[in-house]
């Protein structure tokens, strides 16, 4: 078994890949945190703690003995009011008006598989244990989740609070999870960012208070994602102990580390309060979304590595996660919306033979889609563009031998639509204000059942008379005017939770109906790039910034949570739409590789000898395309901090590898560059194809390989390794 419960000690176990999880049951029923890390043995915890340092300490209720307090021990699940004086992870008010909650242990559960959360994604599978905590007073109830699994050093967190009293309650916080880390001598690193520059990294030492990240946006967001890293101060990319916590959730979010007076560091984090209630009838209950809490002692770079294998083996939907993907040719940076049926055509003939396997037409094709002022919503062909429908299109493009995408923001809606005319209330604001405006569209309310039933009917319906092979799901603006008309006034503050719950219903109804599709998310760019859009989508477009050097620090800070095979990475025109720089096209290929590649610029005025490069690089990414989605990643060189990013991978059985090196600048007489290659196999030997090189896997991690780059600035060298016999 993987969870044991050893009731000499009153203590949980759950040991997983490389790690075990530590729960200690005191004598006053709370669940104290023991232990996450590096696996160990069942001996008991108790000596590893002592009372330490408090300040005005007060014991729990009814218990005058100065010995007692809950500070004394790190929490599993915190709350407020009855001597904790830590971020608590649940704020309910009573039918009474206060907000006191003594949440102790009731009962356990060891479940061999963990249920599906009502509503929400989460991981699969996993031997799960259920603690039951209950406030004897109140009868509020809290029903901790915690599921281990044996092929990725991770746990998975969730709560579940129930309404097990007489009376109505509020909740006005429900966070996912607390943890408690020894000391608090950390670094936190976060990824923040903005449009065409997501997930950049930062890294702050704790201290004692509060850092806190968080999303208001009914949304992940590009400014701060759902993901914390949490390491020792000599902690580096290859060596050392880090913890990272990532929610699996799409909306607002909140996620705190807390060093307390003890001298200990408390982690927390959910659903953002800000603006949240929730009312609690009696019997009710109310399921937070999951978090996933990864160890390594292999530094950050084994911490992303059980991300990255936690989300392929158990959150991505198991129909594609390990399936080749599409190389789409978009016609966006080509066309944008000014595009005919002959041009379209023209871009799909030009491609022919490249080994390009999908053409995905993008925004402009519905209703009169000529600028971004109009027609969102209204799901109709634009048949000036496009005679007699997308079937044509679409049968041209299949008897090409390609596949067939089509673009939808499906949640958005234009003010100069058909849709907003006949129903204005569809729309997100309050009645009489004026709505707030974003690329000159409004949003859908998604949190009725009537709205997301339009929304379904009528895109599946263009899916279905259509035949078409892959979607595009965009998302092109954040939430404002937070109001839903009809539902209560008490409730209006429930919105943002409901807002993720009616867009997983949205994704549940449109994509689980269509299963043989291929969808992609996308919101204006990577700002929607979480765990619970994952569950969804299996690739997500990672920045409408395309331009080579940008994306090495996009797709570096990225990968901090999440897999390569999920990032969406397409080779564009130069100089690049965004940026303006001009880089070489290998380079641009050569980035792009290192995800789920694709074409987004104008092939029809492509040379032939370009063409030829274009079937080159596809080929060459074909050849590599199982270590982008099954292999482990290591981190080189980071360009947050160097002129160079590099990043290798390596096939699971160690028998094969991809190195990319980028170097930004060069000078007219540069430092030589040698790199330690990282996860071969020591007692192997490996051939370098392109030094012809056989070397054992210790010469080349240990004495390194030198890199030989062209003269140039902006410039990749790529290097393919397989094992030698």
């Amino acid at each position: 078994m993987s969870i044991t419960f050893i009731k000499s000690q009153n203590t949980f176990y759950l040991d997983g890949k490389n790690v075990t999880y530590a729960i200690w049951i005191n004598d006053m029923g709370y669940p104290c945190h023991m232990y996450f890390g590096d696996k160990i043995t069942h001996d008991g915890l108790k000596h590893t703690r002592t009372g330490g340092r408090a300040s005005r300490t007060a014991t729990p209720p009814g218990i005058d003995k100065v010995k007692y307090s809950y500070q004394y021990y790190l929490p599993e699940y915190s709350f407020f009011g009855t001597g904790d004086f830590r971020e608590p992870a649940v704020v309910v008010e009573n039918s009474t008006g206060d907000r006191m909650c003594d949440l102790l242990y009731d009962s356990y559960e060891i479940l061999s598989e963990k249920p599906a959360i009502n509503g929400m994604p989460s991981m699969r599978g996993g031997e799960t244990l259920v603690l039951h905590l209950k406030d004897k007073i109140s009868n509020i109830g809290a029903d901790l989740y915690y599921t281990v699994y044996d092929d990725c050093s991770v746990i998975a967190r969730r709560a579940i609070i129930k309404n097990g009293g007489e009376n109505t309650c509020k909740l006005f916080r429900a966070y996912s999870f607390s943890m408690g880390l020894p000391g608090n001598d950390y670094n936190i690193t976060t990824l923040h960012g903005g449009w065409a520059c997501e997930r950049n990294m930062e890294t702050i030492p704790m201290h004692h208070g509060v850092v806190s990240i968080d999303s208001k946006r009914c949304s992940s967001s590009d400014t701060l994602n759902p993901f914390m890293a949490i390491t020792a101060p000599t902690t580096s990319e290859h060596l050392g102990e880090a913890y990272g916590v990532n929610l699996i959730y799409s909306s607002s979010f909140v996620l705190k580390a807390e060093g307390v007076v003890s001298g200990d560091t408390v982690i927390t984090g959910g659903i953002n309060d800000f603006n949240f209630t929730w009312k609690l009838q009696t019997g009710e209950s109310f399921e937070t979304p999951e978090v996933v809490i990864a160890y390594s002692n292999e530094g950050i770079g084994g911490m992303s590595r059980a991300f990255h294998d936690a989300y392929r083996n158990h959150l991505i939907n198991p129909r594609f996660v390990n399936k080749s993907r599409p190389i789409v040719i978009n016609n966006w940076e080509a066309t944008e919306l000014a595009f005919t049926e002959e041009k379209l055509r023209a871009i799909v003939d030009s491609v022919e033979g490249t080994g390009i396997d999908t053409f995905v037409l993008d925004d402009g094709w519905f209703r009169v889609r000529d600028d971004e002022f109009c027609s969102l919503g209204d799901w109709k062909v634009n048949e000036n563009k496009l005679k007699g429908g997308l079937k044509p299109l679409v049968d041209y493009v299949h008897s090409k031998g390609m596949r067939f995408g089509l673009w939808f923001e499906p949640e958005m809606v234009s003010e100069d639509s058909d849709i907003f005319r006949a129903r204005p209330d569809y729309a997100i604001g309050v009645p009489g204000r004026p709505r707030c405006y974003t690329r000159h569209q409004f949003v859908f309310d998604i949190t009725r059942k009537d709205v997301r039933d339009y929304i379904v009917n009528t895109i599946n319906g263009v899916i279905r008379s259509n035949n078409i092979d892959y979607v595009k799901w965009d998302c092109n603006r954040h939430i404002t005017d937070i109001y839903s008309v009809g539902r209560e006034t008490d409730r209006q503050t429930e919105f943002a939770h409901r807002y993720a719950l009616g867009l997983y219903d949205l994704c549940e109804r449109i994509i689980n109906a269509n299963p043989d599709i291929f969808f992609e998310g996308c919101s204006s760019g990577g700002a929607r790039f979480d765990a619970g859009m994952l569950y969804y989508f299996p690739q997500i477009w990672t920045s409408d910034n395309t331009d080579a050097e940008a994306r090495t620090k996009i797709q570096y800070g990225t990968s901090m949570a999440y897999p390569l095979s999920s990032m969406s990475c397409h080779v564009s025109a130069v100089p690049n739409q965004q940026a303006r720089r001009v880089t070489p096209m290998k380079t641009r290929a050569d980035i792009a590789h290192l995800g789920a590649t694709g074409y987004e610029l104008d092939t029809t005025v492509f040379t032939k000898e370009e063409l030829e490069e274009v079937t080159r690089q596809v080929e060459d990414y074909r050849s590599t395309e199982s270590l982008i989605l099954n292999g482990d990643l290591y981190r080189i060189d980071n360009p947050f901090e160097s002129n160079f990013f590099t990043e290798m991978v390596v096939s699971k059985d160690k028998s094969q590898a991809l190195v990319c090196i980028y170097r930004r600048h060069t000078n007219a007489n540069p430092d030589i560059k040698r790199i330690r290659l990282c996860g071969l196999d020591k007692s192997k030997s490996y051939y370098v194809v392109e030094r012809d090189v056989v070397a054992s896997g210790a010469m080349l991690m240990n004495a390194g390989i030198a890199i030989n780059f062209k003269n140039e600035d902006f410039t990749t060298v790529v290097y393919h390794i397989r094992e030698f016999n």
